[in-house]
Parts: structure tokens; sequence; C-alpha cells
């Protein structure tokens, strides 16, 4: 009944001043070093030490909620439950401590044969809705007592049951729908041009075309743990987003996606290793529309309406070792991308992605993360380019070599807040006449803030510059160099009004600006819907 894995991970939770403070002689100490130091000793397991280290920071001054929870956490783990009872009595009215108090007010009387008083504590944690994971234990820890008394209810008997299932297995399930408005569903430039692609440089007047479009997202994922650390899974994830208006059906777009894998993650002290690997399968369906006005592309007399659709399928793996200040990781991935067949020339490619990282956490607020990636895409019947900007029948199937090099800085305001910015460098290389190699500069910012356990918002933007040296716009050598740079930001947030059910809005802008204005656009997509999790 005394889960002492379970109360000491809460006290790491709660303890969160816990970077390492240098040992001091007494008459030195503040009554913050005086805590941390305490807080060092109970990891160390140090109970009777830590206890005299939150007397001494009492009497420096240091009267908080979270010193008298901490105390009583290491009073509970010292056997003393009488004074693990009043510390715990003092945290329960701070509103932030006052659930995982009365959790453990529970556990600190059932270690002293006062089941009543035990049940009265996990009767408030069960009732609350603040604490999800703690009103899971109070239920369980409830049918336990009453397994000694009486006949536990259904409902707690269910509740045993999942626990003891979810030590072999494990089901997740999300599902969401919404209603969302598009400002330019088939990505059309938002200004007349003259097409230099065509030998007859015909004006061509876009089309931009607005409406409702309904975003969908089914996801199941079923993990089995057959080993003490290690699990396998499988894992479906459907989303997409449907246009009811007949005249921009073009727009609709779904992605399936079906993986078979394993988990493994072991924790211990300050250090967690994790390893997944998997293959994963993804079908893509969407019309190649035109982006001028939404409609089928023909070739040859032929619609191929079909030329987006693929099948990827490929084997992928991940790992990272993460230890108190420092972590490292490496990512792994390969697949093979079948697409329609079609008049035009297909886009049948093999797919290689290998990234390797390195983060280091400065202090318990602030990181800084270095990531290289290398990529490739190797196409099957598409010729390469040449410098004058034409795909002539015989130069050899193109392939795209990438290079990458990210930098992420991430700071934390307070326990619920925190912001970012990240710089990125891509480099392309066109392996056969380089034709079209480019260089890609990004900045990002990012900003996250959850106030409760109710609410949740992100905010985030990324400009992007490409720099072309050899290809030119239109692919048309009389056109000049090609320019291009986009920007895409976001805004995202959710409301959870019950257990598993979340409201959530969304926000989505891109922008792209470019002299082949072929591609050139801007599309604002927002959408606000209700999601379920559990």
């Amino acid at each position: 009944m005394r889960n002492r894995t379970f109360t000491s991970t809460l006290f790491i939770a709660v303890a969160a001043i816990a970077w390492l403070a240098p040992v001091l002689p007494a008459n030195a100490m503040t009554a913050e070093q005086y805590f941390a130091d305490a807080n060092r000793l109970f990891k160390d397991d140090l109970y009777w030490a830590a206890l005299l280290r939150y007397e001494q920071a009492g009497e420096a001054g240091l009267d908080t909620p979270l010193l008298h929870y901490n105390t009583g956490i290491a009073h509970y783990r010292a056997d003393q439950h009488i004074r693990a009872r009043e510390s715990f009595l003092r945290a329960v009215e701070d509103p932030s401590l006052r659930v995982a108090a009365q959790y453990n007010l529970g556990l600190n009387a059932y270690a002293l044969g006062e089941t009543e008083e035990a049940l009265r504590w996990f009767r408030l944690v069960r009732d609350q809705n603040e604490n999800q994971a703690l009103q899971y234990f109070a239920v369980i820890a409830i049918s336990r007592i009453r397994v000694e008394q009486e006949e536990p209810t259904e409902f707690e008997k269910r509740a045993v049951k999942r626990e003891k299932e979810k030590e072999f297995s494990e089901l997740e399930l999300t599902a969401s729908i919404g209603y969302g408005h598009d400002s330019n569903v088939f990505r059309s430039p938002n200004e007349p041009y003259i097409d230099f692609s065509n030998p007859n440089q015909p004006l061509v007047t876009p089309v931009v075309q607005s409406g409702a479009f309904i975003p969908v997202t089914l996801g199941a994922k079923y993990l089995v743990n057959t080993l003490p650390f290690e699990g396998f899974y499988g894992e479906y994830i459907l989303t997409g987003r449907y246009y009811p208006d007949k005249a921009l059906e073009n727009g609709n777009e779904y992605l399936h996606q079906l993986s078979f894998g394993s988990e493994y993650t072991r924790r211990e002290e300050n250090r967690e290793r994790h390893v997944q690997s998997a293959f994963r399968v993804a079908q893509h369906n969407e019309v190649y529309y035109d982006p001028d006005d939404g409609g089928s592309r023909i070739i040859g007399g032929e619609a191929i309406d079909d030329r987006m659709n693929y099948i990827r399928y490929g084997p992928q793996f991940f790992a990272r070792q993460s230890g108190e200040k420092f972590s490292m990781g490496i990512g792994i991935k390969g697949e093979l991308w079948d697409y329609e067949e079609t008049a035009a020339a297909q886009y049948d490619h093999q797919y290689f992605r290998s990234r390797v990282f390195g983060q280091y956490e400065f202090t318990r607020s602030s990181l800084l993360r270095l990531t290289a990636e290398y990529y490739t895409r190797r196409f099957n019947d598409r010729p390469s380019y040449d410098l004058d900007g034409q795909q002539r029948i015989g130069n050899p199937n193109i392939r795209y070599d990438y290079a990458a090099l990210a930098l992420r800085y991430r700071h934390r305001f307070t326990d619920d807040m925190w912001a970012g910015i990240n710089a990125r460098r891509t480099q392309r290389t066109d392996r056969y006449a380089g034709y079209y190699d480019y260089t890609r500069d990004s900045l990002g910012i990012e900003y996250h803030w959850s106030p409760s356990y109710r609410f949740d918002f992100e905010v985030g933007a990324v400009y992007q510059l490409y720099d072309f040296p050899n290809a030119f716009a239109f692919h048309e050598p009389t056109q000049g160099q090609r320019t291009q740079e986009g920007l895409l930001a976001r805004v995202l947030a959710s409301y959870r009004f019950k257990r598993d059910w979340y409201l959530f809005l969304s926000v989505r802008h891109k922008e792209t600006v470019s002299n082949d204005i072929r591609i050139q656009y801007d599309r604002t997509q927002y959408a606000i819907g209700v999601r379920w999790d559990r």
C-alpha cells in the first residue's frame, strides 16, 4: 500500500528547485540553499539528514506549502507518520498541492492503520477532476482497502482489473472532428501572370477559391508489454480534410498509416534510455489539381488527377539516451514511395534519412539542442534538369541530396510557460548538373503556455529564405534566377472540459513569395472542433 516509487516521483515533480546546491558551511547558507540541499539528500535516500535541512530552512525563514509537503514526504519515508500528517495538513491548503497532499495523507493514514481516515482522503482524490493520474490511483487504493474489509463495488473491480491489464498491455485511442475555413483551397497564385514555361506564353488569371472543410483524425495504438522494459505495438492513424462543397472536392486529402514495432524505455535515477523501431506503411490520396482554377490537369488528353496518390513503406529506428544535463540520440529511416501510374512522368522514389542530435541543459530552465541531418530522394522515372532548365529524355533520373544543421534554444520561464528559437540551414544538391541546388535558411520562434491541466496554448512561426544559384523562374533563362521565400505560422489551443474530452482551436497560415508566380500564394486555415483522447 505504501507506494514508495510513486511518492518519490511525486516528490521529485513538485520539488522543482532541484538542481544540486554546493555544500556550504551551515552559517553561510540561505533558506533556499538549505531547501535545495534537503532535496538532494532526499534523492540520495538520506531522509533524516533531509529532515534536518528542511528544519533549518524553516528556521532561516522559509515557510511555504512546498516546504511542508516535502517535509511530509521525508517524514513518511522515515516512518514518522504522525509528523508526516502534520506537514501534509499544512500543505493541503495550497491549491497546487492539494490533491497530491490528500493522496499522501491517505497513504500515511493507511500506514498508521487508520483505514477509515485513509478512505476519506482517497475518496476526496477520487472525486476531484484536477489530476487524472492520482484519481486513478485513489480508486485502486480504495479497492484494495475494501478487498480487506468487504466485497468491492463493480466499478472498483474494473479499476483493479484495468491496473492488472495495464501491466501487460495498454490501449490508446484518439479521435477528433471539427469545422474549418480555408481561404485558398487550391493554393492559387494571388495575381495574374504570364506563363513563361508555355511556348505560347499565355496570360493566366488564377481564381482563388475559399470554403469550409471538415478536419478528421482517428488513431489507435495497442502496446503489449512482454518484457519489463520493452513492449511491442501496433498503431493506426487516419488524418484527412473533407470539403462539403462539390466545387471544392478536388481539395479533399487523406492519409492512412499503419505501424508495427517495439518500444524500449528504461529509467534509472536521472538517466533514461528510449529505443523505438518500427515498420510503417502509409497510403496518401489527393487530387493533382491545377492550382490556377482547382480543375484537373490534362496531359495528352488524359486527366492525371491520381498523380499524387502514393503508398510509402519502410523501416525506421530511433534511440535516445538522456542524463541529468546531457542527452543524445540518433534516428534512421528508409522508405519506398510508390505513386499511381499516369500519363505524366512518375514521382516514384527511394527516401533515406538519418539524423543525430545532442542536447545540453545549462540550467533547469534552459537547454540547447544541436541536430545534424542527411537525407536523399532518388527518383525512378523523372529525368534530371539540364543547366538551361530543360528536362530532356535520356538524362539520368533525379537525385537530390540534403544536408541540414539545426540549432534550438528553449527557455522555461515558469513550470507552465516556455519559449524557444530555432535556426536551421538546409543545403540541397542536384546530383546531375546542379541546376536545382538550393540553400534554405530558416528561423523560427515558438511559445507554449499551459496555465492549468485544462488549458493549453501554443503559437509558432517559421520564416524561410531560399537561394537558388542555378535555377530560373519558370525554368526559363530569360526570367532570371529563381527567388523564393516563405512564412509558416500556427496558433493551437485546447480546453479540457471533461475527463477525456477537449475543445480545440487551430489557425495555420502559409505564404510563399517567388518570381515564379506559379508557386506564389497565401493560405489561411482555421478550425474548431472536439477531440477525444483515452
